[in-house]
């Protein structure tokens, strides 16, 4: 299923369009489904863009319901119901069966011809009054009452051994009696207006929060709340989960208490279980199975490395984050208890990625990949097709000549290769749904080394903006955590070990330390060096009008080079009658 852009949920197989949602990470462990996917039965575009919207709206509310019978799971049960709300179960039913009737009625009774329809109609009928004449629940009553009083207008938890059962029951038969005259009625040409939702109960015994210290909701309670909020506006999937799991571990260690019970030392104990914590403490044979502090403990005591402070610091950060959030929402909240945790890492950024060296990257673009494989599949093994028209291909190159993420060029589009003022540059920017940027900084532009043009990328590019492709590398998909990087980035790793290349300090992002240090090398100037790699365009933007900072930038990248390096064995001979083309 491919994803297509104009709105995060829509999916295209085939010809048709689909509506495809992720469980959000604050129910996923509980949620029925791995996902929510359905058809919107259409092949236009823009039709699919309104369906999409409304069907969107649907399963943001099953996952708003779902949240709510979580939430009610944790509230205490009711022992007994009111006359008052027993009556508003009675009317919650009533008018969601004749609003229920209403449409099947407008949707020609879903392939029933309108005998077979009252007949089901009269059935019912026939069991709800035989029910109710005898005082009998029955599996079903019993069932559908566990079910409304779920809903969101009723909202109610009752004890399993309430007496209120049989009158719960019995208010929804009465419901379905009153409502079988009134559809009979409809049957008959009788005009019988659905009634207006009821309002939730109001009055009566309401759900009490659990109380834990000082009162007031729990820690958990307002964690789903952050979860939820930020799911919505800032994180893709991988960030939440990172978040959710990471706050779950700090309550099975702090306890689950209110607010203003949280203090400097539960962050530090935190951390002093951190500090005895191997990293990928979960999949480890010794430990996998133990809760984390007995996991913590056992790994002190076997003699297993702890987790690296940079990954420390992260899980700190992570439910530190949460204090943060709270401070703005909550009038109770305390002082962050975890600012300060955080460690100074002993070694320096650049020395937690390695750059490549000059035989590794002459390995790199003479691999079978560069220099010729058996088949897409086969890339690794020597072979007479050399893939210039894959994203795999050319990411790596990219990267090499602009110090750019591979998420920021994986999800390139086509029209983010441009030219003004003469200049050819990448424009890197989150303008579409599926693009992500780390800091604003991050948006910038980066002209085109003319290494690249040498080697036909223009041409590559053409031939996507041919194809009406939106974007540069379509068949590079998105990962499971909103991230396209994910995916390359493991096919990446298993590319340098086919070569020999792959060690514990290099990745994808060893290219970005290529690039400072070929840019040094080059005596390309500083803040040109550190606005290309996005660490301060947003100054530079203000300094120079974007005309003349736009050739500043060109002119720099001009200089750069890879002394030792020789890529020409990858260039096309018509590469310059390409750029031609693409830019015309």
């Amino acid at each position: 299923m491919e994803k297509v852009t104009g709105h995060p949920r829509l999916y295209r197989r085939g010809t048709k369009y689909y509506h495809r949602a992720a469980i959000p990470v604050d129910i996923a462990d509980t949620y029925p489904k791995s996902e929510e996917t359905s058809s919107l039965k259409t092949s236009d575009y823009k039709e699919a863009l309104k369906l999409v919207r409304v069907e969107a709206a649907r399963v943001d509310g099953l996952f708003a319901a779902h949240r709510q019978r979580l939430a009610l799971e944790q509230q205490p049960p009711l022992q007994e119901l009111t006359d008052e709300q027993i009556k508003h179960i009675e009317e919650v039913y009533y008018w969601h069966l004749l609003d229920e009737d209403e449409d099947v009625r407008l949707e020609q009774f879903e392939g029933r011809s309108f005998e077979e329809y009252s007949e089901d109609g009269d059935h019912f009928e026939d069991v709800a009054r035989h029910g109710y004449a005898r005082g009998e629940a029955g599996v079903f009553f019993r069932g559908e009452a566990e079910e409304v009083l779920s809903w969101e207008n009723v909202n109610l938890r009752l004890a399993a051994n309430s007496p209120s059962w049989p009158k719960a029951v019995r208010a929804l038969q009465k419901a379905v009696i009153r409502a079988s005259k009134a559809k009979r009625s409809r049957s008959e040409g009788e005009p019988v207006d659905t009634p207006p939702m009821p309002e939730a109960a109001t009055s009566g015994p309401q759900q009490a929060r659990p109380i834990h210290g000082r009162g007031g909701p729990t820690l958990s309670e307002i964690s789903a709340e952050w979860l939820a909020e930020k799911t919505q506006t800032d994180w893709v999937p991988k960030t939440a989960n990172e978040h959710r799991v990471w706050m779950k571990h700090f309550i099975a260690i702090a306890g689950d208490k209110a607010l203003p019970d949280y203090n400097k030392a539960d962050a530090r104990a935190f951390k002093q279980l951190l500090l005895r914590l191997p990293a990928n403490w979960g999949k480890l044979p010794p430990i996998r199975e133990l809760s984390l502090k007995a996991a913590a403990d056992k790994a002190h005591e076997l003699g297993m490395p702890p987790m690296s402070a940079a990954n420390r610091n992260k899980a700190l950060t992570r439910v530190g984050s949460f204090w943060t959030w709270a401070d703005k929402h909550y009038d109770d909240c305390p002082n962050n208890p975890f600012k300060g945790m955080t460690d100074k890492s002993r070694s320096l950024a650049k020395e937690e990625r390695h750059p490549f060296s000059t035989e590794e990257l002459r390995k790199i673009f003479s691999a079978p990949m560069y220099a010729g494989c058996l088949t897409a599949r086969r890339w690794s093994e020597p072979g007479p097709l050399i893939q210039r028209d894959a994203g795999r291909y050319w990411v790596p190159l990219i990267g090499l000549f602009t110090g750019a993420r591979a998420g920021e060029i994986i999800q390139l589009y086509t029209t983010d290769v441009r030219e003004e003022h003469g200049v050819l540059f990448f424009d890197i920017n989150k303008l579409e749904e599926d693009k992500r940027i780390k800091t604003p900084n991050a948006k910038r532009w980066i002209p085109v080394h003319p290494t690249l043009v040498d080697l036909g990328l223009m041409k590559h590019v053409a031939q996507r903006r041919h194809e009406g492709q939106l974007r540069l590398f379509p068949e590079m998909k998105m990962g499971s955590d909103g991230y396209y990087s994910s995916p390359f980035s493991k096919h990446f790793s298993r590319f340098l070990k086919s070569i020999k290349v792959k060690s514990a300090k290099n990745a994808f992002h060893s290219f970005r330390h290529n690039f400072e240090d070929a840019c040094r090398n080059s005596d390309v100037e500083a803040e040109v060096r550190d606005t290309m790699q996005g660490h301060g365009a947003s100054g530079m933007a203000g300094r120079y009008g974007w005309g003349y900072f736009l050739a500043k930038l060109d002119r720099e990248m001009k200089k750069l080079r890879y002394d030792g390096l020789d890529l020409s064995h990858l260039g096309p001979a018509d590469a310059a009658t390409d750029n031609q083309q693409a830019a015309e």
